[in-house]
């Protein structure tokens, strides 16, 4: 028989499961490697000593929440969902969504750490990020996936950096998410990587990141701030409002809010932590 994956809320372990058969929550970790060709490649991995995503206890897994801040009020507008792992070998967010990318985890990994995330911070709204591999795994249009369920709005981090596999499909896929209410598009990391501004006009997110490759050091550099202001005036005519991330001195909060920026978040602003606190700045 074929084998398919599921998560066990009992034990808080992934294990694989016949095809056909409906388990409800009492798996039992397997002894042996499992059948399919890529568990039987990440057993082998992790038997050669790199922690392998699938075995990793729900236990080990946790979100901290950092905030964005209105520019304009200095108060928080909402606060990203960031995912921590206390597995040796996969603390590292990018390094961990890599493994689980390779191991074809993504989209239980993201569900899992959504819901961490929504259940631990009610009643503001969060920015959720999602990996473009878990797309295919077709999770996150699922009406029991728990951004839907959160009792606020939900912003849909999609990473700019990294390039888009079937954009048709993840395309349609990202507005039928939109289209459910209470969620919104966030095109992350613009000016990074694998930079595309018609992905901006074609996706219509409601908010755009500024990476921080952009920001760093703007009040210092004056053709910079004349191409932040750019991109700015772009998004907005495009009907997204603008978060300027990664920033790290007060020089550079006023910086992007003279270039126009609505939002803005980084060390300078507040780091992540285990609750959503709520200051007010004065900017």
């Amino acid at each position: 028989m074929s084998s398919k994956l599921f998560y066990s809320s009992v034990d808080g372990l992934w294990a694989p499961r016949a095809s056909g058969i409906s388990v409800r929550g009492e798996s039992i970790r397997p002894s042996a490697p499992p059948a399919s060709a890529e568990w039987s490649a990440s057993w082998q991995e992790s038997a050669s000593g790199e922690a392998m995503v699938g075995c990793v206890p729900v236990t080990e897994l946790s979100c901290v929440y950092q905030p964005i801040v209105d520019l304009q009020t200095g108060r928080p507008f909402a606060y990203e969902v960031l995912a921590r792992c206390r597995v040796p070998g996969l603390t590292n967010p990018e390094i961990l969504f890599k493994r689980a990318s390779a191991e074809r985890f993504c989209g239980l990994l993201g569900r899992t750490l959504r819901s961490i995330g929504s259940d631990r911070c009610r009643g503001v709204p969060l920015f959720l990020n999602v990996h473009p591999a878990e797309l295919g795994d077709r999770f996150v249009i699922q009406l029991d996936d728990p951004m839907y369920s959160h009792d606020d709005d939900v912003y849909v981090e999609i990473t700019e950096s990294v390039p888009f596999s079937h954009y048709d499909l993840c395309s349609s896929m990202l507005r039928e998410m939109r289209d459910r209410g209470g969620v919104h598009l966030v095109v992350d990391d613009l000016g990074a990587g694998y930079s595309n501004l018609k992905r901006i006009a074609d996706l219509e997110p409601a908010i755009v990141k500024l990476d921080r490759h952009l920001v760093s050091n703007l009040d210092k550099n004056v053709r910079q701030r004349i191409l932040v202001q750019a991109v700015v005036s772009m998004c907005v005519d495009l009907g997204a409002r603008v978060v300027a991330e990664g920033l790290e001195t007060w020089d550079e909060v006023r910086a992007v809010r003279d270039c126009g920026c609505h939002f803005g978040q980084g060390y300078a602003l507040g780091r992540p932590g285990m609750s959503a606190a709520d200051p007010i700045w004065k900017l």
